[in-house]
């Protein structure tokens, strides 16, 4: 199993997918809880939900799943949003706040898997970018994510349909902020926010920096929106994505549009 799977095209938008995948090595499923086994924490079927919606686009997709290590947390282990709930690089617990690990793996095993998995991932995701700026004078990363509508641990009542990070503006150009809330907000039968709970993780916080002409925007999708349930099975449910997908096509589609104006 390669850690990451990379399928390059020639457009100037990077699709990130950090936490699509669901590969586990069976030794580490094995020490996972009953619970944990469950993988509920992916983001289920985003890489299905997207797919197509932007011909080329570039994708960078994990193949492993979070558990195992999270590719949108910093790896120095430092707290995406302190002094809130959440989970770390290695997740011990699950979204609910419950234990996941029969036994958790040390900082030895934790580096191991840094090195094997997270790495590779940065490493396959900044090499696009750099092409890409490379290519058009310009790269947009836009982080694919989605979760559960309502997890009490993490958030109080139920999530909006559309949560778009850029921590606070400062990972893209004030345009790109404005495009994606637009059309966002101009969404009929959906709810959307800027910077609610889900700023941007380390993926958009580490890459975007439009001085050097690198724009990041995360899309973390309630997945109330795309899912036939939120709960095991976590069944696509494709009408819901047939309504959906055209808004999520909208907003790449301006990406792309947007992309040549940002040149320095």
């Amino acid at each position: 199993m390669t850690p990451v799977e990379v399928i390059r095209g020639d457009g100037p938008v990077v699709l990130g997918m950090p936490h699509t995948g669901t590969w586990l090595p069976e030794e580490v499923f094995a020490r996972l809880t009953p619970r944990g086994q469950l993988l509920a924490d992916t983001d289920w079927h985003i890489d299905r939900l997207y797919e197509g919606l932007l011909p080329g686009a570039t994708i960078v997709r994990a193949h492993f799943h979070r558990y195992l290590i999270d590719a949108n947390r910093d790896p120095s282990g430092a707290s995406l949003y302190p002094g809130q709930n959440t989970t770390g690089l290695v997740p011990l617990t699950d979204f609910d706040g419950e234990p996941i690990w029969t036994s958790p793996p040390d900082a030895d095993e934790n580096e191991a898997r840094r090195a094997s998995y997270h790495a590779p991932y940065h490493a396959a995701l900044a090499a696009e970018l750099e092409r890409v700026r490379a290519q058009h004078g310009v790269a947009i990363l836009y982080d694919c994510h989605s979760i559960r509508s309502h997890i009490p641990f993490l958030f109080e009542g139920r999530l909006p349909d559309f949560n778009i990070g850029t921590n606070g503006g400062t990972t893209c150009a004030p345009q790109i902020e404005a495009a994606v809330q637009g059309i966002c907000a101009q969404a009929k039968g959906f709810t959307s926010v800027p910077n609610g709970r889900f700023k941007g993780g380390w993926t958009t916080r580490h890459y975007g920096e439009p001085g050097s002409g690198i724009h990041a925007v995360q899309m973390e999708l309630a997945q109330s929106t795309h899912l036939a349930s939120e709960t095991s099975p976590f069944a696509y449910d494709p009408g819901k994505a047939d309504r959906l997908r055209p808004i999520l096509r909208d907003i790449l589609e301006t990406l792309q549009t947007l992309a040549p104006t940002l040149r320095g």
